[in-house]
């Protein structure tokens, strides 16, 4: 009887779990997502989104009861708390008020007035903290990191640059009975001190875009925040504030701008024998996560406003553009870049102001 031999068994193909394979090589797990799409379809990216898809916004307004203002904006999995606080600072206790008593000349000296009047006297002061546990980065009982302070100066940045809360609202003014000097005159306004903003921001967990949340946190309860009437009291020489919460009054800001963040991610180029690059392989990815700007090296923002255009139209204004590192993005990208942010407007401004 002649011997028989066992089939061999096929060697098992080394494969890795999708967690290994994106912490192990991110940027050949990326790309080759985006490189599996049909040529018809939309290219998906790792966590199932297309290339030019932004996370929704999720925003609850009033959430901290002992604040001015305040709001929980959710990105994905960025969530943000940001909480406004009010207190008054006298006028006698600032050097320099009288600087500001002139008229300015014209609407844009007014603005750039105003400007300075806030920057300088601090009546905006925003704060970022984070909590244990929001990111692996964050160590519980670290001194403050230099991704906080950067994030602090950008919000400030912002605040100031767009002219968002106006000083009418900070000012604290009294108007006397009759004017001394000309009993016929009409009183002329006093300047009897401000409220200051103190505005902190606290993140819940942080899953890349992290500007974004914090400005939409924001923005938001500024919108919510409510300032009770600060008025002068001859008899006691003070400033009170009446307690009757139908005197009190909301914040008017200016426009809605709403920022926009996308990262550049750049494939591994293909040469062909000539040494020539066969095809282009950079995408441009909108709202990254985490996981997406630790394998991208360039990243724009753009900041829209469309508030003051006619209702119907996608006109807007761009009032910041920041780029840093790369040279994939060009003037035809940039204005790519700009038409995904004023589209993105209406659907954030909508979530900001609780429309369905």
């Amino acid at each position: 009887m002649a011997a028989t031999t066992a089939p061999s068994t096929p060697t098992p193909a080394l494969t890795f779990p999708r967690p290994i394979f994106a912490a192990v090589a991110p940027h050949p797990f990326l790309q080759a997502h985006l490189s599996a799409s049909k040529p018809s379809k939309a290219p998906l990216r790792a966590n199932t989104r297309t290339a030019h898809e932004f996370r929704r916004v999720g925003v609850n307004t009033g959430s901290l009861t002992h604040c001015n203002g305040s709001t929980v904006v959710r990105l994905g999995n960025t969530s943000a708390v940001c909480g406004v606080r009010a207190e008054i600072l006298r006028e006698e206790d600032v050097q320099g008020t009288t600087d500001y008593a002139s008229s300015p000349d014209s609407s844009d000296d007014e603005l750039e007035r105003e400007r300075e009047e806030i920057s300088t006297l601090r009546l905006l002061v925003p704060n970022v903290e984070l909590s244990t546990g929001s990111t692996p980065a964050h160590i519980p009982g670290s001194a403050p990191t230099s991704f906080a302070q950067t994030l602090i100066t950008r919000v400030c940045s912002l605040l100031l640059s767009t002219s968002l809360v106006r000083l009418s609202d900070l000012r604290i003014l009294y108007t006397p009975p009759s004017n001394p000097e000309d009993p016929d005159a009409d009183p002329t306004p006093q300047l009897k001190g401000y409220w200051v903003l103190y505005i902190d921001i606290f993140y819940i967990s942080i899953d890349g875009n992290v500007f974004d949340a914090a400005w939409l946190a924001v923005l938001a309860a500024l919108k919510n925040s409510v300032i009770p009437r600060a008025f002068w009291d001859e008899d006691l020489e003070t400033i009170l504030c009446d307690d009757d919460p139908k005197e009190a009054h909301a914040l008017t800001l200016r426009g809605l701008p709403i920022p926009s963040t996308f990262a550049m991610f750049e494939g591994k180029r293909e040469w062909n024998e000539s040494g020539e690059d066969d095809h282009e392989v950079d995408w441009v990815l909108s709202d990254p996560d985490a996981f997406e700007e630790s394998v991208c090296r360039e990243r724009v923002c753009v900041v829209v406003d469309c508030s003051s255009g006619k209702k119907g139209t996608k006109d807007g204004i761009v009032r910041r553009v920041e780029k840093s590192g790369g040279g994939v993005v060009d003037r035809e990208t940039m204005k790519g870049l700009v038409k995904r942010a004023v589209d993105r407007w209406a659907e954030v401004e909508k979530a900001i102001n609780g429309k369905p």
